[in-house]
C-alpha cells in the first residue's frame, strides 16, 4: 500500500459512509466515474475487494471495514495536526465535533449556544444518536467529545460527570393511576408501556429499574424516539419510563403527569466522555472544561421540572382578552 493515496482515503470513506458511489460524487463534487476509478485503485493497492454487491445495495467486506477505521483515524490525525499547526501560528478557532445520545438533545444546543456565546470563532458540529450509536462513532473517532448516561466499557475512555440525569414513568393526566399519592411498582406489570428501542440507555435504565423490583412488564410497545412515545402517552396509548429532561415543557402545560412510582426517579448521571488515547485540542478542551462548569446551571434551566402528582395551576395561566391584555381567569 505505499502508493495509496489521501485522496483515494478520503472518497472510500465517503463511499463506505454513504454506501453509495453516487452520494459520494455528490458530496464530494466528483464524477461517478472519478468515484469507482479512486476506490478501485485503492482496491488494487490493498490487494482485495473493499466492496461487495448484494442486490441493488453495496456493503463493505471485511478488508473494507478495517480499512475504514484506519482510513477515518488517518482523516482525524490530519485535522488534529492541522487545528494544532493553527494554535501553534496563534490562529483563533478551532472545530468541535459534539456527539450525544438523542435523549441529550433536548439541552445540546442550549449548551452550544451558551458555549458559542464566549467563544464565537469556533466551528461546531452536532450528531445526535442513539447510545449504540454513539458508542461506536466514539470508537471510531468520528467525535471529539460524547455526552451520553453512561461511559463506554468497550475502550478504554476518560469521563467526567457534570450532571444529574433523573427519570421518571409519565402517564396522561386521565389515566386512572394518576390520581394516586403512590404507585408501587408491582402495579405497574399489567400497564401497556411504551419503550425505547434496544440498544437507547433509556431502555437499559428502564430494564434495570423494572428487574430490581422483580417486576416484568407484559404489554410494551417499542417505539424509536422520545418525542414519539410522547405524543403516544399523551394520546392514551400507556405510560413511559422517561428522562425527565424531555418532558419539562409537557408537564408544566398538565400534558403529561409524573406518577408518585415508588423508587423514582432513577437518577443517573449524565458524563462528558473522550477516548482515553485521545489528544484534545484547545476547542474541545474550552468545552469541556465549559461543560464541567456551566452544565449543571444550563440543563436546570432548560425547562422547568414540575413536581410528581403536582398539576400546573390555572392562576399561573394568564388568558389574552381581544384587546391583546393579559388577563386572569
Amino acid at each position: 500500500m505505499k502508493n495509496v493515496t489521501l485522496r483515494q482515503l478520503k472518497v472510500f470513506e465517503s463511499v463506505a459512509s454513504h454506501l453509495s458511489f453516487s452520494r459520494a460524487a455528490e458530496e464530494l463534487h466528483l464524477t461517478q466515474p472519478a468515484v469507482s476509478m479512486q476506490v478501485q485503485a485503492l482496491a488494487d493497492q490493498v490487494g482485495m475487494p473493499l466492496f461487495e454487491q448484494m442486490g441493488k445495495r453495496i456493503h463493505l467486506t471485511g478488508a473494507g471495514e478495517e480499512l475504514l477505521r484506519h482510513a477515518r483515524r488517518v482523516g482525524q490525525q490530519l485535522r488534529e495536526a492541522d487545528e494544532a499547526l493553527a494554535a501553534i501560528r496563534g490562529a483563533k478557532g478551532g472545530r468541535l465535533i459534539l456527539g450525544v445520545v438523542s435523549t441529550a438533545k433536548y439541552f445540546a444546543p442550549r449548551l452550544l449556544v451558551a458555549f458559542r456565546a464566549s467563544h464565537p470563532e469556533a466551528e461546531l458540529r452536532l450528531g445526535v444518536f442513539n447510545r449504540e450509536t454513539l458508542v461506536r462513532q466514539l470508537g471510531d473517532n468520528q467525535v471529539d467529545l460524547a455526552i451520553m448516561g453512561a461511559p463506554p466499557r468497550e475502550f478504554p475512555t476518560v469521563a467526567s460527570v457534570f450532571a444529574d440525569h433523573p427519570h421518571v414513568i409519565i402517564a396522561a393526566p386521565g389515566h386512572r393511576l394518576a390520581a394516586r399519592k403512590r404507585v408501587d411498582p408491582a402495579d405497574l406489570a399489567d400497564q401497556p408501556f411504551l419503550i425505547r428501542e434496544p440498544g437507547s440507555g433509556t431502555r437499559g435504565a428502564m430494564e434495570r429499574f423494572f428487574a430490581g423490583h422483580h417486576v416484568t412488564l407484559t404489554d410494551t410497545t417499542e417505539m424509536g424516539s422520545n418525542e414519539t412515545i410522547k405524543q403516544a402517552v399523551m394520546a392514551g396509548m400507556g405510560l413511559s419510563f422517561i428522562s425527565e429532561h424531555t418532558i419539562g415543557l409537557e408537564l408544566a402545560a398538565g400534558r403529561l403527569v409524573r406518577l408518585p412510582v415508588a423508587g423514582t426517579p432513577v437518577t443517573r448521571q449524565w458524563y462528558v466522555v473522550r477516548r482515553a488515547d485521545k489528544q484534545l485540542l484547545p476547542m474541545a478542551s474550552a468545552f469541556l472544561e465549559f461543560v464541567r462548569t456551566e452544565g449543571p446551571r444550563l440543563i436546570v434551566e432548560q425547562a422547568p421540572i414540575v413536581p410528581a402528582g403536582v398539576a400546573p395551576s390555572r392562576r399561573a395561566t394568564a388568558k389574552v382578552s381581544r384587546g391583546g391584555t393579559p388577563r386572569r381567569p
